[in-house]
């Protein structure tokens, strides 16, 4: 009996470590504001690539370019869910912004939150998933060539 001891011990532990874990998945909505006043948004984005988000009113349409997604992460250990959704808001609209330029367009029009391809679209708040690890945004938008006002 003594040698089972160990054995049914580490079935135990084994078992025990093989259920599925849980892993924290928060939902956040977020100003869309707030998210382009931060420092690092005003000295980051260069300001030649307009943002406008889901039905916001924009310049005439000259020409539609692409639609295409953003979908970043960024590593949330340690810092508040709010600035971790900061970051990968910023880390897509930096790729949203590097995208225009590639293709000629001069704004991103009808800009929707694109979590696991489901839109949520908002001029106000943005979508951001928090874990205990990585916080995403996910986002989706048309390229276009738009008027000067």
């Amino acid at each position: 009996m003594p040698k089972i001891l160990p054995l049914l011990i580490s079935v135990a532990v084994f078992s025990i470590a093989a259920l599925p874990v849980q892993a924290r998945d928060t939902k956040h909505l977020l100003s869309i504001e707030e998210g382009l006043n931060t420092k690092d948004a005003e000295s980051k984005l260069s300001g030649t690539v307009k943002f406008y988000f889901a039905d916001q009113p924009h310049p005439a349409v000259l020409e539609k370019l692409a639609t295409d997604f953003s979908n970043r992460k960024t590593n949330s250990f340690g810092k508040p869910d709010e600035v971790a959704c900061n970051w990968a808001f910023l880390s897509a609209l930096l790729a949203f912004e590097t995208r225009a330029k590639q293709l000629g367009a001069n704004a991103v029009v009808n800009i929707v939150s694109y979590y696991k391809k489901d839109e949520m679209a908002s001029t106000s708040k943005f979508e951001c998933h928090a874990g205990a690890i990585v916080a995403g945004v996910a986002l989706k938008g048309d390229f276009v060539k738009i008027a000067d006002k």
